[in-house]
């Protein structure tokens, strides 16, 4: 069985030590690697209701079968951890060019334990693992930290994630970016990595990964390359600004938080054509990427100054600019580079922000609350202030400690019912009342909120898999295939966070479940048929399940906010919602085998193969 190293990398930040340790090859058949396995061993090893900034935490990074050639997309990585926003079950995934560099070190996983007694970074090589003094990073932001590690180490190929400022003091949506290039941005791991004391890590491997033949997964991937690289054009040139009209026109996209129905001027004004004309965009690919969607922009103020670096994707677009009206493309630039420098989750940020100018409108804070500025709708220069005091927490920003509950808990007044959120983590810029698939995807989403953990606004836009059964898309406002559209789309999810490929070869390029099944084939010397990925997929999805389980979660938790119950008067969903919620969500469970509460049932662990896990059940 090759692909994999079947090692995972012990540290101990407390005893500043490491270990190698074997990995059971029935895991990695089972599971493959990424997510799925990382949810196996946090479920095992941390107890529930653990505090997610306690030592006791694991922080897990992990990669999967596809490193052992220039596989197009996998140059992706998973972490693992609990999340300090829902305080279960998180996993993230960022790219760049660390992946790849670290499964040369000579493992598959990285598990993180204990916290540093002062602030510390680690190398990652062929020898083992470096613990050094992180004092002089403490404090630089994300790409900062990355030019000065690339400094220490003398050598400008080696990579880092990191954080920046924002995790260090531990806010909550925190995230962890590979040298402000790529970022794992949702649910907060990067705040568990300061918890740790932990700054950095970096990885420069050379060892060859084992690949059954070598020769036949290089001449594939090279096709696929070329394939992917005429087929993902419009990404290419564009990136993910070139969805933000037609999804607007969907009705898709959110709009003065969650209050809006159309927004046809300010879309155009924020998507491509213009982004990359205005921008001046150049694609910014990361390792064995055939396309390059991240976008490197150069931003000339009227000052003089200028801003140069990685632009906004489509969510923050959405997020930062379509959920607060700001049409100011400039504005939104700002605030998305002071984020990823802060190192905080830009989409919950644009959600925080949208929450305070709905307050404000309400009139539940005034310009007391926030230095005596006022919080408008529209208002770019709002939008910039805010995002500093989010990040550092400070001000008004003050009241994010804990998340939008935990502001709306301050504030008082109705403004709980007014937050777009399920289970502490915000919504993203894709609508449920659009497509009816993302409701009961986000309300049984195992961290929260998340189109990126059931993306049923791909399948509403053509995605599907027949190599699965699918013989078209589902119809975006059936209640009837809601269930399944979620069902199918969590799932193959899983999928490519357990393999770690970026999905943007799928979602963006035209890759199939077929070729990578083909790919699995000559890297691992075995036959990995789209349904059996499909299964363990299903395996991994229910160990995260689990986890929610055990923190004491169930159908309570699966709920969607009272804003998804009010249908549009015009546009691209007028007169929809995503209801009968509750039997649309019995329809999900039994196609999960999970009984009326949401609870995993012992038949359905045993039909899986994880019977060992029946006595993590409720009164087992």
């Amino acid at each position: 069985m090759a692909g994999w190293w079947k090692r995972q990398l012990r540290v101990n930040l407390t005893e500043k030590s490491w270990k190698a340790e074997a990995i059971a090859e029935k895991d990695l058949k089972d599971l493959l690697g990424g997510s799925a396995l990382g949810a196996k061993i946090l479920l095992e090893e941390v107890p529930p209701r653990t505090d997610p900034l306690a030592p006791e935490n694991r922080l897990i990074f992990a990669v999967g079968p596809l490193q052992g050639v220039n596989v197009p997309g996998n140059a992706k990585w998973s972490v693992i951890t609990r999340g300090p926003l829902t305080g279960s079950f998180l996993d993230s995934a960022g790219t760049g060019h660390w992946a790849p560099a670290f499964k040369k070190t000579g493992y598959d996983l990285l598990v993180i334990e204990g916290r540093a007694s002062d602030p510390t970074w680690l190398f990652i090589d062929d020898d083992g693992v470096r613990f050094l003094d992180g004092a002089a990073l403490w404090g630089l932001d994300t790409v900062e930290t990355g030019e000065k590690i690339k400094e220490i180490l003398g050598d400008r190929r080696i990579n880092a994630l990191n954080i920046g400022p924002a995790g260090e003091r531990g806010n909550p949506i925190a995230c962890i970016s590979c040298d402000g290039h790529s970022f794992a941005g949702r649910g907060g791991s990067g705040a568990v990595m300061g918890s740790k004391n932990l700054k950095a890590i970096a990885a420069w491997g050379t060892k060859e990964v084992p690949v059954a033949d070598g020769q036949k997964a290089a001449a594939l991937s090279k096709e696929l390359f070329q394939l992917l690289h005429k087929q993902g054009e419009g990404f290419r040139q564009h990136g993910t600004p070139v969805v933000m009209v037609p999804l607007q026109e969907m009705g898709d996209v959110p709009i003065k938080y969650w209050r809006g129905d159309v927004w046809d001027r300010g879309a155009a004004l924020l998507g491509a054509p213009r982004y990359t004309d205005y921008l001046k965009v150049k694609p910014l690919p990361c390792a064995n990427c055939p396309i390059g969607c991240h976008r490197h922009i150069h931003f000339e103020y009227p000052d003089g100054r200028v801003l140069e670096g990685n632009g906004p994707e489509y969510e923050t677009l959405g997020m930062m600019g379509a959920n607060l009206l700001v049409d100011d493309l400039g504005a939104v630039c700002r605030a998305n580079d002071r984020a990823n420098r802060m190192g905080i989750d830009t989409v919950s940020c644009g959600a925080y922000i949208g929450f305070l100018m709905e307050c404000f409108e309400a009139g539940w804070i005034t310009t007391a609350d926030n230095d005596g500025k006022a919080i408008r709708w529209g208002d770019g220069e709002a939008l910039v202030d805010l995002t500093d005091k989010i990040a550092r927490l400070e001000g008004i920003g003050r009241l994010f400690e804990k998340g939008i509950l935990g502001a709306a808990a301050a504030i008082g007044h109705d403004s709980e019912k007014i937050t777009v959120q399920v289970k502490n983590l915000d919504f993203p810029a894709h609508d449920p009342r659009a497509v009816f698939g993302l409701g009961v995807n986000y309300a049984t989403g195992t961290r929260g909120a998340c189109h990126e953990r059931g993306d049923c606004q791909a399948g509403a836009t053509g995605l599907m898999y027949p190599e699965l059964g699918q013989e078209s898309p589902p119809d975006r406002f059936s209640v009837e295939e809601a269930a399944y559209s979620a069902y199918i789309y969590q799932t193959t999810s899983v999928l490519y966070n357990s393999l770690t490929l970026c999905k943007f070869m799928i979602k963006g390029a035209g890759m199939t479940l077929s070729d990578v099944s083909a790919l699995m084939k000559e890297i691992t010397g075995e036959e990995h048929p789209p349904k059996e990925m499909f299964r363990c997929a299903e395996r991994g999805f229910t160990l995260q399940r689990l986890i929610n389980v055990r923190d004491g979660m169930s159908r309570k938790d699966d709920t969607l906010p009272p804003k998804m119950g009010l249908a549009a008067i015009v546009g691209g969903r007028a007169g929809k919602t995503p209801t009968p919620h509750d039997r649309i969500l019995d329809d999900y469970y039994r196609l999960r085998g999970w009984d009326e509460e949401g609870i995993p049932k012992a038949e359905t662990l045993e039909e899986l193969g994880l019977g060992e896990y029946v006595a993590y059940l409720p009164g087992k």
